[in-house]
Formats: C-alpha cells, sequence, structure tokens
C-alpha cells in the first residue's frame, strides 16, 4: 500500500494539535481540507484514526499506534529529501531565496550583492511566495532559506534570526475619509473591514489584523487575499482597509491608496530563517552572514 506523505503530515498534525482547527492551521491549509485528508488515509487503511468530539479529536488505538512510528518515519524522509536537494543545489550551485513582497526591503539587494561576492561561483534564485505560506517556501522545502516577516506559524521549528524592524502603516483606499489625515490612530479604524490573508495563516494573519492592539474586539473582514496585486485590487476598490509595513508605500505605491503613518500599534520585524538541518550548509550560512552584516 503506498501511502502520500502529504497525509501522514496532516495525521501527525491533527494528532499532535488536538484539533482539527490548530492542526489546519499549522499545515497551512483549510478545516475542510485537512478534514478530506484524513478521511481519506483512514479510507487507505481501512480503519477510524480519530474518534471526533467538540473537544477535539482523540486517537483510537490504531490512531496511537501510528502516531507512534509517523512522526521519525517523516523524519527520514524529510532528511534524505533535504540532502538529495542539497546535492542537486551544490550540483548547479544555485541558492534558492524564498521571501514574501518587497522581502528586506533595500537591503535586498546589498545582501545578494555580499553573498555573490563571497561565492562568486553560486547565484541566487529569489523565488516569491504568496501569503498562505509565511514561511516563504521553507515548510514545503522549495527554498533553503528565506527572508520573511514575524511572527508566522512553524517559525519554532525553524532557526529564525531578526534583521531589523519598521513601523506598520494603514493602507486605504485615496476615497476613504481618514485618507486626509497625516497620522492616524488604530482606535479609529478597529471596527473598519479589513483585508486579510487566509485563515490558516494564524499568527501571520493576526499580525496584520492587529488582534493584540484589539482588546478582545473581533476584526471585521472585507475581504481575503493571497498576492500584493490582489491586496492593492481589493483596497482601492474599497474592500477593507490593510495594515502593512511602511516599505509598502514605497514598493507598493498605486494610484487609488494611499499609505498612512499609525499610531498604536507595534512595528514588523524582518527575519531570516532556514530549517535546522542546514545548520552545518556552509552556503546557507554564508548567506545568513550576509543578510546580518548587509
Amino acid at each position: 500500500m503506498d501511502v502520500d506523505t502529504r497525509l501522514l503530515r496532516s495525521f501527525v498534525a491533527v494528532a499532535e494539535e488536538g484539533t482539527l482547527t490548530h492542526a489546519a492551521r499549522r499545515l497551512y491549509v483549510s478545516q475542510p481540507a485537512l478534514t478530506k485528508q484524513i478521511r481519506q488515509l483512514e479510507t487507505l487503511l481501512g480503519t477510524a484514526l480519530f474518534t471526533r468530539s467538540r473537544s477535539g479529536m482523540a486517537l483510537t488505538e490504531a490512531g496511537r499506534a501510528l502516531a507512534a512510528g509517523a512522526p521519525a518515519l517523516l523524519a527520514d524522509w524529510d532528511r534524505m529529501l533535504a540532502g538529495t536537494r542539497r546535492a542537486a543545489r551544490a550540483g548547479a550551485k544555485i541558492l534558492r531565496v524564498g521571501f514574501l513582497a518587497s522581502a528586506a526591503n533595500e537591503a535586498t539587494p546589498r545582501i545578494v550583492a555580499a553573498f555573490s561576492r563571497l561565492r562568486p561561483d553560486w547565484r541566487v534564485e529569489m523565488r516569491q511566495s504568496s501569503w498562505a505560506d509565511p514561511t516563504a517556501g521553507l515548510d514545503s522545502g522549495d527554498t533553503d532559506v528565506a527572508l520573511v516577516r514575524l511572527p508566522f506559524p512553524g517559525q519554532e521549528a525553524l532557526r529564525v534570526t531578526e534583521l531589523f524592524a519598521e513601523p506598520r502603516v494603514v493602507a486605504l483606499a485615496e476615497s476613504h475619509p481618514l485618507a486626509a489625515r497625516e497620522v492616524i490612530d488604530f482606535s479609529e479604524v478597529l471596527d473598519e473591514p479589513f483585508v486579510a490573508a487566509p485563515a490558516q495563516t494564524g499568527a501571520w494573519r493576526d499580525h496584520w489584523l492587529a488582534t493584540e492592539e484589539r482588546a478582545g474586539r473581533p476584526p471585521r473582514i472585507g475581504a481575503v487575499t493571497e498576492h500584493p496585486d490582489d491586496w492593492l485590487t481589493a483596497i482601492a476598490n474599497g474592500h477593507g482597509i490593510a495594515l502593512a509595513p511602511e516599505s509598502a508605500a514605497r514598493y507598493y505605491a498605486r494610484p487609488g491608496i494611499a499609505y498612512r503613518p499609525l499610531t498604536g500599534v507595534g512595528p514588523t520585524r524582518v527575519a531570516v530563517a532556514w530549517p535546522p538541518h542546514s545548520d552545518t550548509d556552509a552556503v546557507v550560512q554564508d548567506f545568513v552572514g550576509c543578510c546580518v552584516t548587509s
């Protein structure tokens, strides 16, 4: 019997998290999609793996047996896959760098230039990820190292070094009444509809909705987007406002959208992240060093 490792990862996430909701956020998938994957695995194995209740998902005896061995099996697969990708990357001498939106802003060209001087026979391949994957490809293994925004779900399983912080601003349609203001306080936009990232991105979405600064008041969601272009369109069309890095005013200037300084919220933080198995990867560590010093 062949079982997709994706199904095993879904099973392990639910077993460890105890609920479909938390597991879906950890895996960056919707809850219905995760439920379907668990049912598919149960069908393949011919047995129930969980008993479902309002309090969560409890492992059956068969589920406990699978949970005892699945994590080690997946860890061995990940190590083998990482070694294979590392060998392929070394042969081509390409470093895959994931990033979200503007990456490390103006520092990005300096980082790449510094790495190129240090490793002139290597080429940096920048790979932009959608906001549905705040790890910028690290979780799936599609990238070797990434420039990310903190916080994001799953960062505790990665190595993360913070590089700098920048203020958060508010992006809104130029026709919005508050667009005429020079500075806006977050308390003035609490009840506005917001353009948000997908729900499964968890802490990432919460940060850009400033849930910690809402004193328990839930946000109104006017639109959900995964890509900068869709995000800009939703704001320009008045579907909602959004929090953004201060640098968005430089990188994503667009007619019909105004960016205004915002008080009452903390900054956003930019970091470089890499998987633990790359702690001994000299090429990845050289890139990390360039991030820190550039």
